[in-house]
C-alpha cells in the first residue's frame, strides 16, 4: 500500500536523521507527489523494523504500476534515487554539519558524513554487502581480494535508450560538482541524494565525497572543483598533503597520469582515499638510500612487487621537494639494459603513482614508479598483467590495486562456481567455452592439493586467485624483486 510505504520511508528518514521531526509532513507530501497523487490516508504499520531495501522495493514496484517509470534497473535507480531526495538536508546543512563537528575532530566529521552517504543510499549497503572479499598472504604481506558485485548491470532497454539518449555534456563527467543533486538520465547516473563537502586544496576549490562504491572503509574521492585532466606534476604532492593534514587519519593517493598505468577517469584531476590500512603501508622498506641535499628526509626502497621510493619526514614541504625532483629525474630517466625508456617516438612513457599519508607524528608519501611502454608481445603494456592472467585480472593496475586491493570483475564469481563443480567432478574444463582460458591455471595448481574436497575447494581457489594477483602485481613492477631487478633500482637511485 502507498501509503504505508511512504510512511515507513519518512520514518526511515527520521530515524536515521536525514529528516527532522518537524518535516515529517513536508517530506510525506514531497513523495506524495513523485506519485502524482493527490491524497493521503495515515495508516497503523509496524514501524519499529524497517528495511530501506524492502521500503523502496515496493514505492518502485508502485511507480512501475502506475506506469511512473519503467521496470529495469536503471529507471528504478533513477527513480528511488528521487525518493531518497526527499528526505534529504540542503547541501549547505550537510556542510554546515560536518564542519561543526569538524571542530570536535576530524574522525567525528568523516563518520557523520559517511554514515549519512550510506543512509541516503547514495551508498547502497544492500548492493555493496554482495561483494566477495578474502585476504591472501603472500611474501610481500596481506593482500585483499574483492569480486565487484555491486555495480549493477545495465538491461537492454536502457542502454538502448542511453544509446538514443540526446548528447550532453552536463555535467562534463561523473566527477564534477556539477553531479551534486543532478536528477541523472539512462546515460549518467542519478545523483540527487548526494552532497558533497568543500574543502581548500592548494588554495584552490576542491569536493570531498565518498565512493558509491566502497572497495574499502570510507573509501573517498577528492575532487578538483574544476573539469581539469589529471596531471603528476609538484603540486600534486603539495595537494595531497593539504588533504592529510585536514584529515590525518586518512590516506590519500593519486591514480597516474598516462593510459594503461593510469586510472579509469584522466580527464578530471581527483585522488582517492579512505580510512584503511593497505598491505602496502605495511609494507617494510628493505633498503636505505640519501640524496645529496635531503639528509634531513628519510628514503628508502619498499619490500612491495612494484617499485616503491618511500620518504618520510617531520617537514611535509622538503618530502615535497625531495618527490619533485624523483618525479623529474623518472620522467626523463632511460635504463635500457633494464628496458626502461622515457619515451618512445615522442611518446612519454615514464610517470608515477603517489600515495601520502601519516604516520605517527611524521609525514609519508610513497612514489610507485609507473611505465607503459607496449610492444608486441605485450600490446598492452609491459609492465601490465601478462596475457596468461588476463583469465583473472586484464584491466588496468590502478591506485587501489597498487596499494594491495585487487577488484577484480564480476564474472570470476559465476566461473568460479563453476569451476568448483568441473573440478569436484574431475570434468574436462578444456571443454567449456566459458573455462577453458582457466584451465592451464588450474592444471598448475591441481597437483599442489591432493585432498580436494567440498570443504575446502572454495578456500583453495581463493588462495589461488590471490596468488595471481600477486603476479599481477609483480608484472606491473618496472623493476622486479630479483637480484637484477634491485640492481637496476640501484642506478635509478644513484641518478638522484
Amino acid at each position: 500500500m502507498l501509503n504505508e510505504a511512504i510512511k515507513k520511508l519518512v520514518q526511515y528518514g527520521i530515524q536515521t536523521g536525514l529528516t527532522p521531526e518537524s518535516e515529517r509532513i513536508y517530506t510525506t507530501n514531497l513523495l506524495l507527489d513523485l506519485f502524482h497523487e493527490d491524497e493521503y490516508q495515515d495508516t497503523d504499520c509496524d514501524l519499529s523494523l524497517i528495511v530501506l531495501e524492502d521500503v523502496l522495493k515496493e514505492l518502485l514496484d508502485e511507480a512501475c504500476s502506475r506506469g511512473i517509470i519503467e521496470d529495469s534497473i536503471v529507471y528504478r535507480d533513477l527513480f528511488d534515487t528521487k525518493l531518497m531526495n526527499c528526505l534529504m538536508p540542503r547541501p549547505s546543512q550537510v556542510q554546515s554539519e560536518f564542519w561543526k563537528r569538524y571542530k570536535e575532530s576530524p574522525k567525528t566529521a568523516t563518520e557523520y558524513y559517511y554514515k549519512l552517504s550510506q543512509d541516503s543510499d547514495y551508498i547502497r549497503r544492500y548492493r555493496v554487502c554482495k561483494d566477495m572479499k578474502w585476504t591472501v598472504d603472500t611474501d610481500y604481506g596481506t593482500l585483499d581480494i574483492t569480486i565487484n558485485l555491486s555495480k549493477p548491470e545495465k538491461d537492454p532497454k536502457a542502454i538502448a535508450a542511453a544509446r538514443n539518449a540526446k548528447a550532453s555534456s552536463y555535467p562534463k563527467c561523473l566527477l564534477c560538482m556539477e553531479n551534486e543533486g543532478y536528477a541523472g538520465r539512462t546515460n549518467h547516473p542519478a545523483r540527487e541524494n548526494h552532497r558533497i563537502i568543500p574543502i581548500t586544496v592548494n588554495d584552490s576549490g576542491w569536493g570531498f565525497q565518498y565512493s558509491p562504491y566502497v572497495y574499502y572503509n570510507e573509501h573517498c574521492i577528492v575532487l578538483n572543483g574544476e573539469h581539469v585532466p589529471m596531471k603528476i606534476e609538484k603540486n600534486t604532492f603539495r595537494k595531497l598533503f593539504d588533504f592529510v593534514k585536514l584529515f590525518p587519519h586518512y590516506f590519500l593517493g593519486s591514480n597516474a597520469d598516462l593510459p594503461i598505468v593510469g586510472g579509469s577517469i584522466l580527464s578530471h584531476d581527483h585522488f582517492q582515499g579512505g580510512h584503511y590500512t593497505f598491505a602496502m603501508a605495511k609494507a617494510p622498506v628493505v633498503r636505505n638510500f640519501v640524496v645529496d641535499g635531503f639528509e634531513d628526509v628519510t628514503a628508502g626502497i619498499v619490500k612491495w612487487p612494484l617499485s616503491v621510493i618511500r620518504l618520510q619526514g617531520s617537514d611535509e614541504n622538503r618530502i615535497i621537494e625531495l618527490a619533485d625532483h624523483i618525479l623529474k629525474t623518472w620522467r626523463g630517466y632511460t635504463d635500457e639494459d633494464a628496458f626502461i625508456y622515457a619515451e618512445t617516438d615522442g611518446q612519454p612513457h615514464n610517470t608515477i603513482t603517489p600515495i601520502a599519508r601519516m604516520h605517527g607524528d611524521l609525514y609519508e608519501l610513497d612514489l610507485t614508479l609507473r611505465n607503459n611502454i607496449t610492444t608486441g608481445e605485450h600490446p598492452l603494456g609491459v609492465y601490465h598483467p601478462h596475457a596468461e592472467l588476463h583469465h583473472i585480472k586484464k584491466e588496468n593496475i590502478g591506485l587501489i590495486e597498487v596499494m594491495g586491493l585487487a577488484v577484480l570483475p564480476s564474472r570470476l564469481k559465476d566461473e568460479l562456481e563453476l569451476l568448483t563443480e568441473f573440478i569436484l567432478e574431475k570434468k574436462d574444463i578444456r571443454s567449456n567455452e566459458t573455462l577453458q582460458k582457466h584451465a592451464d591455471w588450474v592444471e598448475g595448481f591441481l597437483p599442489d592439493y591432493p585432498d580436494l574436497n567440498p570443504d575446502n575447494i572454495d578456500g583453495i581457489l581463493k588462495q589461488e586467485v590471490g596468488k595471481v594477483f600477486c603476479q599481477v602485481l609483480e608484472d606491473a613492477g618496472v623493476y622486479k624483486c630479483t637480484e637484477e631487478g634491485m640492481n637496476a633500482f640501484g642506478r635509478f637511485i644513484a641518478a638522484l
